[in-house]
């Protein structure tokens, strides 16, 4: 079992539990943190699952809880027991996105907007090397080897044979005109965006210039969504230096709302294809 255990999802689901009782109890998070002489953020980063979740924690808290089922406390401990273990990801060392590798590593679909690049789940290495390179420019050639690897195991969930993700983006224009690399970067990039495009489960659409103004022009973001019901949907939001998570049914509802209004005014299936398979012809000629 400790081989497929996803420690983000299961810190995600011991804190929704967590935050279930003190909810039970009528407790806030400060009066809770006063009780156990820690501070409130410590109990609010428990709660939404960003901080490692230890047994200890568990048995204090079910202790504050007056929690009397030894059943539950059990489980709960089991929980943060695999919630410690390590995710495929750590074997490359420190990643600042390691939170969202574990969300998406489980999800069971994916809505993107992307308005300045390919998605990572769908980029060629020479285009991932080319765009890490460039984004980052003092990093590494090593971090950036790592950086490159991570996004090339990540996208062995859209190739998966059983269970694969089910993928929606929705891609600017200018994702397609920025040259990333090389012209030739470029051109192989689409050819293997088009490729993707035609699996079943994966689903591209291209929001051309012409739009105007659109409810993106805030910026990249994805909507994951997962198969168990106890795990609510995330709105993952990609900063410099750090992330942003939202998991709030008014603020998720809000970005899906934003979502079907981009795939409203983005070219159909077909037709976003026949423009992407252009604007490759186009870099092949220059």
């Amino acid at each position: 079992m400790a081989s497929n255990v996803n420690p983000t999802v299961r810190r995600r689901r011991l804190g929704q539990e967590l935050r279930r009782l003190r909810e039970l109890k009528g407790m806030t998070a400060e009066e809770v943190a006063e009780r156990l002489l820690v501070s409130q953020s410590k109990i609010s980063r428990l709660e939404n699952g960003r901080r490692s979740i230890s047994q200890r924690d568990v048995r204090d808290l079910c202790g504050v809880y007056e929690v009397e089922d030894q059943r539950v406390v059990d489980s709960l401990m089991e929980m943060a027991r695999d919630s410690r273990q390590q995710g495929w990801w750590h074997a490359f060392g420190d990643i600042p996105y390691s939170v969202y590798i574990g969300l998406e590593t489980d999800a069971e679909s994916l809505r993107v907007y992307e308005p300045q690049l390919v998605t990572g789940l769908l980029q060629t290495r020479a285009y991932a090397e080319a765009l890490v390179r460039g984004a980052l420019p003092e990093t590494s050639t090593a971090d950036i080897d790592k950086r490159v690897q991570v996004r090339m195991r990540r996208q062995e969930r859209i190739t998966a044979e059983t269970n694969p993700l089910r993928l929606w983006v929705v891609l600017d224009e200018a994702a397609l005109r920025r040259v990333v690399g090389s012209k030739l970067v470029m051109r192989e990039q689409l050819e293997h965006l088009i490729e993707m495009s035609q699996l079943p489960h994966v689903t591209v659409q291209v929001l051309p210039f012409e739009v105007g103004a659109h409810p993106g022009l805030n910026g990249q973001y994805a909507i994951l969504e997962f198969v168990d019901a106890a795990d609510s949907s995330v709105v993952y939001l990609e900063g410099v230096t750090s992330d942003l998570y939202l998991e709030k049914a008014h603020d998720v509802q809000k970005y899906a709302v934003m979502y079907e209004h981009l795939r409203a005014q983005s070219l159909n299936v077909d037709q976003s294809r026949q423009y992407i398979s252009d604007v490759a012809k186009e870099y092949a000629r220059s």
